[in-house]
């Protein structure tokens, strides 16, 4: 009897050892659900920002051409619209973005740096950085003021492109195009 006894412990024990060995289709069904569902909740974020990075290219340079036309005004006591001419060492184009620097018509004292979408159903924003001359009030020295403006919407929302924008000068301080509309203020 007591080797009945041992064969069936032993046949039960290789009995367990067999259904331990993976898993069922349907648990890695759900596992797959599960990873696929998580996939579809992140996916937009990520994409949200990888454009976020690629604006944030734009900004920066933008703002960094606006820092360079003041560097250059104290220096030549005129604005340029060479980028070379900056000394940045920023390229004029790249994947997302064409990069201008404009004087505006008439005056000397006003330049729009100008970072332009290159493929107009892209979801990326424009960005425009105006320099200008003023005369600080109290002491009636010139002086330079920059403010960087953000288009109100992506290009593939109907937003409006650099060189789409009509930069007016505002003798005192510089202002964003169309304000409130089609571009926003950043910062000055």
């Amino acid at each position: 009897m007591k080797t009945e006894l041992k064969a069936k412990f032993l046949q039960h024990i290789l009995d367990k050892k067999k259904g331990d060995e993976g898993f069922t289709l349907i648990e890695l069904l759900v596992v797959i659900i599960i990873i696929g569902i998580l996939s579809a909740i992140a996916l937009p974020s990520f994409l949200n920002q990888a454009n976020k990075a690629k604006q944030s290219e734009a900004k920066t340079y933008t703002g960094s051409m606006n820092r360079a036309q003041q560097a250059y005004y104290l220096e030549n006591t005129t604005f340029t619209d060479s980028i070379g001419a900056l000394g940045l060492g920023i390229a004029t184009q790249t994947v997302n973005y064409e990069y201008s620097a404009v004087l505006l018509s008439g005056s000397t004292s006003v330049v729009s740096n100008q970072a332009k979408v290159r493929v107009t159903t892209a979801p990326l924003k424009s960005y425009i950085g105006i320099v200008e001359v003023t005369n600080q009030a109290a002491t009636s020295e010139a002086t330079t003021v920059a403010v960087l403006c953000e288009g109100k919407n992506a290009m593939v929302n109907g937003g409006k492109n650099a060189d789409q924008a009509t930069v007016a000068y505002t003798a005192g301080a510089p202002v964003c195009p169309n304000a409130n509309t089609d571009f926003v203020s950043l910062a000055k």
